[in-house]
């Protein structure tokens, strides 16, 4: 009994070991898988996670960013503002007529003068000498005339007698004729001088300001203005009304029609503004400068303006056509020409040629090459080329229409709480 009882006792411990072992085994195998696990999790997975978010955060930033706005539409009427010359309406040098020495002038430089007022005398011996020869020698063409005439008339009497032959007579009569052409030609010769001693005295040949007084008392006087300004005696201008001349670039030509209003401006006068209108053009474009003149008349009885000033002229336009209002910096300048880069719906950049207009400073006009809906990038880079994908980080015009909006909301507010504080201010009174 007791052996069969050990050898079954064995055989039980010799099947139990197997079992064991391959328990231990699952364990180990267990307690790997764990380790396996939790250095997947603690060390590679972060790895991992790390490595990706590098590769994504690196393409994105392969992707440049830009910043967009939309053209602002120009408007309809628009200010132009271009520089002007302004002039006396009638502006003209005065030189003697006549040769002399000045005996005296009577209006300096600054005064006004009205049609007809004299303004200076001329010293003019010789001429009066000369008139006095050519009055003695009038009164000797009419003596010789009148004997003539008297000799051809008893001739034509003794030629009704046959005293005299025909040929004599009509030789008397052509003597007579001479006379005549030669009292003709003393009495021209004295009109003539007569009216070169009336400009001994200069006249004022309409109402003005005298700008200039070149000569003085005693001053060698020389007739005609070959001598140019050296020979002027006075200058006079007229400046109840001024002439504004503007050369409009050819582009608004079409804008500058006589009847049109402008209003000026001058650094002397900084709050007030002159009312011109348009009178005439040159109805010609300038070869050198592509421009058309323009005069503009303004009233100036109040004596304000001068001749001679600088003005900038400001005058309304007309805008037919639909134009566009870009900042400066959205424009590309390349050799294809101006161009500006756009983003489309698929994030990547086109660009699209423009035609420029006015330049207004930090903008431009754009006259074509857009519709308005594009997204125009600001600032675009000079390498830029069509086709790069984008990242649009900001939208200016929706943050200026935010702004906008922002303002005229708290400006209605602030009208709103003015009119109720009135309004209680009246109930209370």
């Amino acid at each position: 009994m007791s052996s069969n009882s050990n050898n079954s006792l064995g055989s039980s411990s010799l099947r139990s070991r197997p079992g064991r072992r391959f328990g231990l085994r699952w364990i180990v195998a267990g307690v790997l898988i764990a380790i396996f696990v939790a250095a997947f999790v603690l060390g590679i997975k972060p790895r991992l996670d790390a490595s990706a978010a590098l590769k994504k955060e690196t393409q994105a930033l392969s992707i440049p960013t830009v910043s967009i706005l939309r053209p602002q539409p120009g408007d309809a009427s628009q200010e132009l503002v271009l520089p002007g010359n302004v002039q006396a309406y009638i502006d003209t040098p005065i030189y003697a007529r006549t040769n002399g020495y000045l005996k005296h002038w009577y209006a300096d430089i600054g005064a006004r003068v009205k049609a007809g007022q004299l303004l200076a005398e001329i010293d003019t011996p010789e001429v009066n000498d000369q008139l006095q020869q050519t009055r003695a020698d009038l009164a000797n063409a009419k003596a010789s005339y009148e004997l003539a005439a008297s000799t051809a008339e008893r001739w034509k009497g003794l030629l009704a007698s046959n005293s005299v032959s025909r040929q004599e007579t009509e030789e008397k009569l052509a003597d007579t004729q001479v006379k005549k052409a030669v009292l003709d030609a003393a009495a021209f010769n004295v009109s003539r001088l007569e009216k070169m001693q009336s400009f001994a005295k200069i006249y004022a040949p309409f109402s003005g300001v005298i700008t200039a007084r070149n000569t003085d008392v005693g001053a060698l006087i020389d007739a005609g203005s070959a001598g140019g300004p050296d020979r002027e005696l006075f200058h006079l201008a007229a400046t109840d009304r001024m002439r504004v001349f503007v050369s409009v670039p050819q582009l608004h030509s079409r804008d500058a029609a006589p009847g049109t209003t402008a209003d000026l401006t001058l650094t002397e006068f900084p709050d007030k503004r002159f009312k011109g209108t348009l009178v005439r053009t040159a109805s010609a474009i300038d070869a050198a400068s592509r421009t058309l003149l323009a005069e503009f008349e303004v009233d100036n009885r109040t004596g304000e303006l001068l001749p001679g000033a600088y003005a900038q002229v400001h005058f309304k336009l007309k805008n037919e056509n639909k134009s566009l209002v870009l900042p400066i910096n959205t424009l590309l300048f390349r050799a294809e020409g101006t161009q500006v880069a756009v983003v489309g719906s698929d994030s990547r950049v086109a660009l699209m040629k423009v035609v420029l207009g006015r330049d207004f400073g930090t903008s431009v006009e754009i006259v074509s090459g857009l519709s308005g809906d594009e997204a125009v990038i600001l600032n675009p880079s000079d390498s830029i080329v069509a086709g790069t994908q984008v990242r649009v980080v900001k939208d200016i015009s929706k943050e200026n229409a935010a702004k906008e909006a922002s303002a005229a909301a708290v400006k209605d507010a602030a009208a709103k709480d003015a009119a109720g504080k009135d309004a209680a201010s009246k109930a209370t009174k």
